[in-house]
């Protein structure tokens, strides 16, 4: 959405208080990360964050990084052609597997190299678009490593330590002018809920957000901010978005909704939508126009999530449509005298 989050960036998604659809998201960000070896700062009000870093979607590997929308299958036959085939994926995975450990390795031993002796990197425009899959846990070898730090929210003294980890944070990555191309990553996890204790001091969150805006505009790091806004007053829910360079936010589906059942065709594939509010337009005088303002989430096969652009299902024009669809598609007026007046 938007080319993908721009360093130095801010991303905050609002919270429903009916589904945690955006731990789903916060997990793929961190996961994204942790992937391709990126230094990692996650605050949680969890009393162990670090648990929570167990529950981050692993790598899919072979077949399972395909779409398997468009994937063809087929059928194995017999008992020995299928555990076979089983063999040769295990195969695949652990050679993977070492891959990716001896890529972490190498690139620990560069970071700990001196910078004199770093050569400067050529510029590569690099894209992160890992696939994951929800069944399989991280890999404790991406996960337990020294960029990886963790912090707990709970405490009435925890904003003024959260502040100054984040500009640590920060003052450790590579500059631009020396050192490997380093790109952070701070993960926020319900910031201002009531685990952290920080509901009567909504100024100095404030201050704490320009604070680290301003940090973040001088380092080579994204954020990945999730608070629930029910819990704010408006005028601060306000000054929030405000705030973020991407603004996002994910609600829930009901189970039964006979409105939304008609006006769309994969409704019950849908676990919920995320409206994109804000696109992020850094040094740019044009902002960023998305696709489509809402998407759909769904869980593909319990082991892969979709972000899709909402599919309207066909309206039957024969029938009266003043309370049908239609009405609730183009804001059709109940006693509109007619059909084009919306």
């Amino acid at each position: 959405m938007g080319g993908g989050i721009p360093v130095g960036g801010i991303v905050m998604v609002m919270e429903d208080l009916e589904a945690p659809h955006h731990m789903m998201l916060l997990r793929y960000f961190m996961a994204q990360g942790l992937a391709h070896a990126q230094p990692l700062l996650f605050a949680s009000p969890l009393f162990s964050p670090r648990c929570f870093l167990g529950t981050l979607p692993g790598l899919a590997t072979g077949n399972e990084s395909k779409d398997p929308r468009n994937s063809t299958e087929t059928n194995q036959k017999g008992d020995k052609l299928r555990i076979a085939w089983q063999y040769r994926r295990f195969l695949a995975e652990q050679q993977e597997l070492a891959d990716r450990r001896q890529k972490q390795q190498e690139l620990t031993e560069l970071r700990s190299r001196s910078a004199l002796e770093q050569k400067r990197p050529s510029l590569q425009v690099q894209h992160y678009s890992s696939r994951f899959d929800l069944r399989r846990p991280m890999e404790r070898a991406l996960i337990n490593t020294e960029t990886v730090e963790c912090i707990c929210l709970q405490g009435s003294d925890m904003l003024s330590q959260l502040q100054e980890k984040c500009a640590t944070f920060c003052n450790q990555l590579s500059r631009f002018d020396s050192g490997p191309q380093q790109v952070g990553r701070i993960a926020l996890q319900s910031l201002c809920s009531p685990q952290c204790m920080l509901l009567l001091s909504e100024w100095e969150m404030m201050a704490f957000l320009h604070q680290l805006k301003s940090t973040l505009r001088m380092a080579r790091a994204v954020a990945f901010i999730s608070f629930p806004p029910a819990l704010l007053r408006p005028s601060f829910t306000a000054r929030w978005q405000h705030l973020a360079d991407i603004l996002l936010s994910v609600e829930a589906v009901e189970d039964d909704d006979k409105t939304l059942d008609a006006m769309l065709t994969d409704y019950r594939d849908i676990i919920g939508f995320l409206r994109v509010h804000k696109l992020a337009s850094i040094n740019t005088q044009v902002p960023a126009v998305p696709k489509a303002g809402s998407y759909a989430m769904k869980v593909l096969k319990k082991k892969k999530l979709i972000l899709e652009q909402l599919q309207q299902a066909p309206i039957d024009a024969a029938g009266d449509q003043s309370g049908g669809a239609a009405g609730l598609l183009c804001a059709k007026p109940a006693n509109a005298p007619s059909r084009l007046d919306f």
